[in-house]
């Protein structure tokens, strides 16, 4: 018996929305990664900790003119609008009325469970929609990951990786791309 190949749905921002509007994605909380509908996973406490942590962090950090959005989505392409656990935008939030934002200056992940996911998976997403400055808050291993400097990678699951990987330990201190004159000690960022 010969096989026949599977074929993946691969879904738009579009059809994402529409999806919301009938009440079809209610049961679960799904975020569109390159197409695909992911689950997102429990939230433990460990991890909630770390988001609040971060988005604290910033926040005291950041001058106005900037804003801090925890767990919101960015519409990142025409077939992904991640949630990251904490995004740096420019603006207010009277600016994202009517769209959610297209690009961040900063994504910070915080990963226990989900490391691999946010390293292999939502490090090439986010590098292909042009984010300069990701960072997993990584729980694991107590360390801050910091990658920066996106470009083309074929050997990458949505075909671009970050050339510059560095980490940061609980002693030492980081700064934005955008904004290097702030300073945040990366103790403030893990639980």
């Amino acid at each position: 018996m010969a096989q026949i190949p599977l074929t993946e749905r691969r879904w738009t921002r579009v059809e994402y929305h529409q999806l919301g509007e009938f009440g079809i994605l209610e049961s679960e909380p799904v975020e569109l990664i390159g197409g695909h509908l992911v689950v997102a996973e429990p939230k433990g406490a460990y991890h909630v900790t770390g988001v609040g942590l971060v988005a604290r962090a910033l926040r005291s950090a950041l001058p106005p003119g900037w804003l801090v959005r925890s767990q919101d989505p960015i519409a990142l392409d025409d077939e992904s609008e991640p949630e990251p656990d904490v995004a740096v935008v420019r603006g207010d939030l009277r600016d994202y009325v009517a769209e959610h934002p297209e690009r961040a200056v900063l994504v910070v992940e915080v990963a226990d469970t989900s490391l691999a996911f946010d390293r292999r998976r939502k490090g090439s997403l986010y590098a292909r929609g042009g984010i300069q400055d990701y960072w997993i808050v990584n729980l694991v291993d107590g360390v801050l990951e910091i990658y920066r400097d996106p470009a083309h990678d074929e050997s990458a699951v949505y075909g671009w990786s970050y050339r510059s990987v560095a980490r940061r330990a609980m002693n030492e201190t980081v700064t934005l791309l955008a904004l290097p004159d702030v300073r945040i000690a990366v103790s403030d960022l893990l639980p």
